[in-house]
């Protein structure tokens, strides 16, 4: 799309003629003329990286200096423990069980979503997060509330696997690495997705009959209905959950480095940003409304 909409703004130029000058022209338009969001300009580029390296297969030059978009800084929307409570009230089953460890741990969407039967260890009360954000793995705590819902769920994804390594099938995907090494493993119990799919399907990447993990989308879908059912307004999304999270943390007193820990966060200054949410500025003073 950003590619059609490059070509377009300049119509009138050959393709070969195309250069990093005109990349420049038409981003800093998209700062100036059509105030887009510091990442909107960001993808803008990428397309016009790709478009230069794969199709016209000449590179990009040196763009050079252009107007940049100013990056906004939004607060994330976070909910208060009355609002998890009504949210979670609104779901069961499966998708409630998520939605309760998004919570619970801090974890993103995906990283639930691939989750294993192995990375969950009730010995130590927590969960291992492999190939978070960045490729990096973490531990994150296990919530006490979640072990009957998480040794159930266990229990069914056995009887599932059992089922399908009598129809013979039983393979899950492994990373490249994962399968060369441990050939064998992929028809293996504990690295079964721990929230598998309802049904088989076709592994693009070889062809092979596996089972996958649950589609994201429908957790996404049954925490929106939850939200409304609940009747909050605010913009609520699976996300939300770990913002909410690590602002409970910060409440009852964790240390931030803890919380980065927890998140996985890279930079301090990204966990930092719950210190804003928490808004004990706003809250140490009184409003002069109060005092007429």
């Amino acid at each position: 799309d950003w590619i059609k909409r490059f070509l377009r703004f300049h119509g009138d130029v050959d393709l070969d003629a195309l250069s990093s000058e005109h990349a420049a022209r038409f981003l800093e338009h998209l700062a100036v003329n059509r105030h887009v969001a510091a990442n909107t300009q960001n993808q803008a580029l990428n397309g016009i990286v790709f478009l230069f390296r794969y199709v016209f297969e000449r590179p990009l030059e040196d763009i050079g200096t252009f107007t940049r978009a100013k990056p906004a800084r939004r607060l994330p929307a976070v909910m208060t423990a009355d609002e998890v409570r009504a949210v979670l009230a609104q779901m069961s089953g499966l998708h409630r069980d998520m939605a309760a460890l998004l919570y619970g741990t801090g974890i993103r969407l995906m990283e639930c979503i691939r989750l294993r039967v192995q990375d969950v260890d009730f010995g130590r009360r927590q969960i291992i997060v492999r190939h978070g954000k960045g490729g990096k793995d973490r531990a994150v705590p296990l919530p006490a509330s979640s072990v009957d819902a998480l040794t159930s769920q266990i229990d069914r994804v056995r009887t599932v696997h059992n089922a399908d390594l009598a129809a013979g099938y039983g393979d899950v995907y492994l990373p490249q690495a994962l399968a060369r090494k441990y050939p064998n493993a992929s028809k293996r119990f504990g690295w079964q997705y721990l929230f598998p799919s309802t049904r088989l399907s076709t592994d693009p990447r070889g062809g092979r009959i596996r089972r996958h993990h649950i589609n994201e989308t429908t957790l996404q879908k049954a925490v929106r209905r939850a939200v409304d059912d609940a009747g909050i307004d605010k913009r609520i999304s699976c996300h939300t959950f770990r913002h909410s999270f690590a602002t409970r943390l910060l409440e009852s007193g964790s240390d931030i480095r803890t919380v980065q820990e927890l998140l996985g966060h890279a930079d301090l200054s990204t966990t930092m940003v719950y210190t804003h949410v928490l808004g004990r500025g706003a809250q140490a003073v009184s409003s002069p409304l109060d005092a007429l």
